[in-house]
């Protein structure tokens, strides 16, 4: 079965061209579904059944698994044998009875713009740290990118002249522009901090302080150092800067379309949650403004 779960993975990063991250979540979920079969002496695919993949559920639930990683298993398991279907490996897809745990929907961490502009303020040193720092938060808030996307960044993809950056993602390339205070930043970064952080060995645009590529959990860190700085109390992760910047431009009247296309959405129902909780913002003012009961 490992032969398997290779192929598949070879498939995923070959032929679907799938970034590095959802490799890794596909072979991790499915390194353990193997772990599981092998304990209960199940060791060919054309064995496994509907029986073997539910009993395997209930007990990644009985874990404490979150709703959404058992979710996200279930999601890897379907995508496995549905591959192997189609290879002609199995002739019956056993996976076909799992049904994943309803999510519940919680409305995104947004940040205030008072609280966005005090985060952007805090890396204010002149130290290449300090500069870099700068730097990724402004063009992160300025975009709304993924970390991913961030960290992954290429000297190339930096157009300075025309003030917008080209993000590439597995569904298309997407041209993003930016503020002026984002090109101040970037300008000060690349002419003044860069060099002494990567020696020009790299082209990320973004390096940590020993000259390597800068990893999700480096930035995570970044954000939480300065949020904690700033004295600001909601638990932000880089997410949260993302569902900021898309927040804020619905909230100023930025076309839902235009919206999804900065954000790399490939359905434009993922953008409408931020429709949505505006809505839910605006009735929540109205009430405490208008109900006579509302502030006692």
């Amino acid at each position: 079965m490992l032969q398997k779960i290779n192929e598949f993975v070879d498939y995923l990063t070959n032929v679907k061209k799938a970034s590095t991250n959802t490799i890794a979540s596909y072979r991790h979920d499915l390194n353990k579904l193997y772990n599981y079969l092998n304990s209960i002496d199940v060791t060919d695919v054309k064995k496994v059944t509907g029986t073997n993949l539910n009993s395997y559920v209930l007990q990644i639930e009985k874990q404490g698994m979150s709703t959404a990683t058992v979710s996200r298993n279930i999601a890897s398991i379907k995508a496995f044998f549905i591959f192997l279907l189609r290879k002609g490996d199995i002739t019956e897809d056993p996976s076909e009875v799992l049904k994943p745990p309803k999510i519940e929907k919680k409305a995104p961490v947004i940040l205030t713009t008072e609280e966005v502009n005090l985060l952007l303020e805090q890396p204010g040193g002149k130290t290449p740290k300090d500069i870099r720092d700068k730097a990724m938060l402004e063009l992160l808030y300025a975009t709304g990118i993924r970390v991913s996307e961030l960290i992954n960044l290429r000297m190339k993809d930096v157009n300075l002249s025309l003030d917008y950056i080209q993000c590439k993602d597995s569904n298309k390339d997407r041209v993003i522009p930016f503020t002026k205070e984002t090109k101040q930043a970037l300008e000060d970064y690349i002419n003044n901090a860069r060099e002494a952080l990567c020696n020009g060995d790299q082209d990320y645009l973004f390096t940590n302080c020993q000259g390597s590529p800068m990893t999700r959990q480096g930035f995570w860190k970044i954000i939480k150092y300065y949020s904690g700085k700033a004295g600001i109390k909601k638990d932000i992760t880089p997410h949260t800067i993302r569902h900021s910047f898309a927040m804020h431009l619905v909230n100023n009247g930025a076309d839902l379309k235009a919206v999804q296309e900065m954000l790399g959405h490939s359905d434009i129902s993922t953008t409408q949650i931020y429709v949505k909780a505006n809505a839910n913002s605006k009735l929540k003012e109205v009430y405490e403004k208008a109900h006579p009961r509302a502030k006692v």
